[in-house]
């Protein structure tokens, strides 16, 4: 899902008008198993609800303002990309099981390192989203270096020096972690059975990678792809429906290059790829990346399973 430009680079005032209606007039409507768009009427009351002015978003006679066709034309189309493609394109653990194998067999490949889950039991198995993106990658990028499992922080340089380093690890760097052109987060939570404050903290800080990057493009001129990558449909749609509408929010506010729900990966993930590489060979052909000794400078590749 890539963001729709009329709603991009909207002041900060416009989220708070978004989040505020949103959650006053509710993301899903009981009893209907599809997120909720809210009207004029609806953020009117909203507003009215919370003690707040409705002078922005309509005129004294009831009609919409600019803002407020906006704010309503955008929670249309929030609720229809989720209801219409997201809601389809998140698989549940058995669909993501047989599209990694089916992966592995068109490309030959396993994903590096498979990546295993922290459950135990019946629930211990692949982390499937995270093996099928790692299987795409691979086989798009032409044998180049990749970090699928970076364990470090993510550094970018000038001159040989640091000049941003990120506040958490991310779940994947091309070329490295050190002056990557592309990173990446994947939350996938097959086995979850409830949806807590682990999920919910997910996207609050995947939201704050995206802040620092978009720091670090506006302050320094340094402009770094940075996608989300969610899968999981029993949870993501049957208990979060909420959480799916802030991370469409989160993509509008420049926090993500890219959301990737589910299956989509497969189709839009090897053009990114593509696309990472050309940058990566462009920028090479320029100016040599700085590389730190010892911050993850050695990244691991996917194996052929021949």
């Amino acid at each position: 899902m890539k963001a729709v430009k009329k709603f991009t680079c909207q002041p900060m005032t416009f989220w708070a008008y978004v989040r505020t209606i949103t959650e006053v007039d509710g993301y899903s409507a009981r009893g209907q198993d599809r997120v909720k768009a809210f009207t004029l009427e609806g953020a009117i009351a909203a507003l009215r609800k919370r003690n707040l002015s409705t002078d922005d978003v309509s005129d004294g006679n009831g009609r919409a303002t600019k803002l407020g066709k906006l704010l309503v034309d955008y929670s249309l189309h929030r609720a229809d990309v989720l209801n219409s493609h997201v809601r389809h394109d998140l698989m549940n653990a058995g669909e993501a099981k047989d599209l990694y194998a089916r992966l592995c067999d068109k490309y030959r490949l396993q994903a590096a390192n498979i990546p295993v889950n922290k459950q135990s039991g019946d629930k211990k198995t692949i982390n499937y989203m995270t093996a099928i993106v790692n299987v795409i990658i691979a086989a798009h990028i032409d044998s180049a270096p990749c970090d699928y499992s970076p364990r470090g922080l993510t550094t970018y340089t000038r001159d040989g020096k640091p000049v941003r380093t990120l506040s958490r690890w991310l779940d994947g760097a091309f070329p490295s972690i050190v002056n990557p052109v592309a990173t990446w987060e994947i939350k996938e939570y097959y086995y979850t059975t409830t949806f807590g404050s682990k999920v919910s903290d997910a996207i609050y800080v995947a939201q704050l990678d995206g802040m620092e990057l978009n720091e670090l493009r506006q302050t320094e001129g340094i402009d770094v792809q940075h996608y989300l990558m969610v899968d999981a449909r029993d949870n993501w749609w049957k208990k979060g429906k909420s959480y799916l509408c802030r991370i469409v929010d989160m993509l509008h506010m420049g926090f993500a290059s890219e959301v990737l729900f589910g299956r989509e990966v497969e189709t839009r993930l090897p053009v990114l790829v593509k696309d990472w590489s050309r940058l990566n060979k462009k920028r090479d052909s320029l100016t040599p990346r700085s590389r730190i000794p010892g911050a993850g400078n050695e990244p691991t590749t996917a194996r052929s399973t021949d």
